[in-house]
């Protein structure tokens, strides 16, 4: 139980061992705990007659964690409770398309790269489903960034542009098109 919970009923899933972070966690283990989670969502409807819930883990303190210690909250909510988790966030605008592609695009090309297979880090066939879990490392972004891209944005051309190109990623994941500096020799 949660000792300061936002209703009745509001219940931690904590796992007996010790994992910092959603990252740290075993897939089988993070599958078990989901599936618990599910199992008690289920008891908590019956005991509280919610038919309502937020599943919450906060990993990492900028994400609100406030205890180093992973676990999922499973909240029960009812109407007009004062609890929110306003999604999507105000504070935040939609991005153009091509951003959203983009970062979905790596995102999936990270969890294909056949390199990057790590049997310590939850890379067992947990599920039995034949896929090892990929474990990956993916480049951090400074998304609040002042840096201005050096070209203003243009859509992609269809010509075929002579010489060579470097590619860099902007701010926001759109790609930024540069010509070698050795180029024009």
């Amino acid at each position: 139980m949660d000792i300061q919970p936002v209703n009745n009923g509001h219940v931690l899933v904590v796992p007996r061992e010790h994992y910092e972070s959603v990252l740290d966690v075993p897939q089988a283990l993070g599958l078990h705990l989901f599936r618990v989670t599910m199992r008690l969502t289920s008891a908590i409807r019956h005991v509280t007659g919610c038919e309502d819930f937020n599943i919450v883990v906060n990993s990492g303190a900028a994400a609100g964690q406030d205890e180093p210690h992973y676990h999922v909250h499973i909240i029960p909510r009812r109407e007009g409770d004062g609890f929110d988790i306003p999604l999507p966030f105000n504070g935040s605008e939609m991005p153009d398309r091509t951003v959203l592609d983009a970062y979905a695009a790596r995102i999936i090309s990270a969890l294909r790269d056949p390199m990057r297979i790590d049997a310590t880090a939850g890379g067992s066939d947990a599920d039995g489903d034949g896929q090892a879990e990929r474990v990956v490392t993916v480049p951090l972004f400074n998304e609040s960034s002042s840096k201005k891209p050096s070209r203003p944005l243009q859509p992609p051309s269809t010509e075929r542009r002579p010489g060579r190109w470097r590619v860099k990623e902007g701010a926001h994941g759109e790609l930024l098109y540069e010509p070698w500096p050795d180029a024009g020799a």
